[in-house]
């Protein structure tokens, strides 16, 4: 006699078993920018963006083996996958940078525009419609990214501009992955994200220290690859599995529940920011960064319950499709694509695609086989 399946978890459990996940991904992700930021002292930025895909090479290459189909190794889309990478090199070394000059929550307050910079990517190069409401929540978010930089101040670093670039690149890097879309699993899409990023740092790296003169400031910058202590590999590897973990809770977050519902609690890595950095280094956002944040995280949750209000009915499985957004992690995907990214009808009366929602998830693809 057959033995019937499971019945599947309660809606209600999976939402929040999803938001638990979100929640501790946030902290985990916030420890890892900590750990980055201190490590700076002893570490260059190349070291440590190497050391970490050598300890996510080692971890994600025997799960793919383990899991097997529809993972793999091999993937003849390999050039998107290199042109992600080049992205997500160049981008999070400039992020990571500009750590030494400014406070861990202004770099990350002007990193999260990225959301917003792919929501507009996807009108422009994808030709997605957005209503006017969302329109204008973009630019009240485009505004606090200006207000948290502070261009006008007598405190404005021009380095300010990396992580901004930084979010650029990582929206660019957004659309490319949504044009992998189903092709490679978010396993196959992390591997090769991470390996190929770990490759190309190194001639990066190189050319930086061949075109500009180095001062004392920038000595996190040097071509500097000293073999660390007994002391040091343990640092590095723990670095690389905190960040692994991160990206393991989030992405089992938007496998397990609907992506709409939790994606707004993805914003909670913000204030978690900023009150570590208030307790670890003393640092005290200035008023610009704290009304910037304001504006960027309402925005953010805007969109999110826009996406709510067009989520499918409870009794529906969740949908598995969404771009995911990993804040100054390397690792990102594209869940398998589902009818839920088909063309709604806003309850602003226009006739909108609900991508904005996943244009405001942080970073993180769903294990698809797990």
């Amino acid at each position: 006699m057959a033995v019937p399946p499971p019945a599947p978890a309660p809606e209600q459990s999976r939402v929040i078993a999803g938001i638990v996940c979100v929640e501790l991904g946030a902290v985990i992700f916030a420890i890892q920018d900590g750990m980055m930021k201190a490590l700076l002292d002893d570490f260059t930025v190349w070291m440590l963006i190497t050391a970490r895909a050598i300890v996510t090479l080692l971890i994600l290459v025997p799960t793919i083996l383990w899991l097997g189909k529809p993972h793999r190794l091999f993937t003849p889309l390999w050039p998107l996958h290199l042109a992600r990478a080049f992205l997500f090199s160049f981008g999070f070394s400039l992020y990571y940078a500009a750590f030494p000059f400014m406070g861990l929550a202004e770099l990350t307050t002007i990193f999260y525009s990225a959301p917003l910079i792919t929501a507009v990517m996807a009108v422009v190069v994808l030709g997605e419609t957005v209503g006017i409401r969302r329109a204008m929540c973009l630019l009240v978010g485009f505004a606090g990214v200006i207000i948290a930089m502070n261009p006008t101040g007598d405190a404005f670093q021009p380095v300010a501009v990396l992580p901004l670039i930084c979010a650029f690149t990582y929206a660019i890097s957004q659309m490319i992955a949504r044009k992998i879309g189903e092709r490679d699993t978010s396993l196959t899409l992390g591997l090769y994200t991470i390996a190929l990023s770990g490759i190309l740092i190194m001639p990066l790296g190189y050319s930086v220290n061949a075109l500009f003169d180095l001062g004392d400031g920038f000595a996190h910058l040097r071509w500097e690859w000293e073999m660390p202590s007994g002391r040091g590999i343990a640092i590095l590897a723990l670095l690389g599995v905190i960040g692994m973990t991160g990206y393991m809770l989030l992405s089992r977050a938007y496998q397990i529940a609907n992506a709409s519902l939790i994606a707004p609690f993805d914003y909670s890595y913000l204030p978690i920011a900023a009150i570590m950095a208030y307790l670890v280094w003393g640092e005290v956002p200035g008023w610009h960064t704290l009304v910037g944040m304001v504006l960027i995280v309402g925005s953010g949750l805007y969109l999110g319950y826009r996406e709510i209000q067009q989520a499918r009915s409870p009794s529906e499985p969740a949908p598995t499709a969404v771009v995911a957004f990993v804040p100054t992690s390397p690792v990102d995907a594209l869940v398998h694509s589902s009818d839920s990214l088909s063309e709604g009808h806003g309850a602003d009366g226009e006739n909108e695609r609900p991508t904005e929602g996943r244009h405001n998830q942080s970073a993180r693809g769903a294990l698809d086989a797990l």
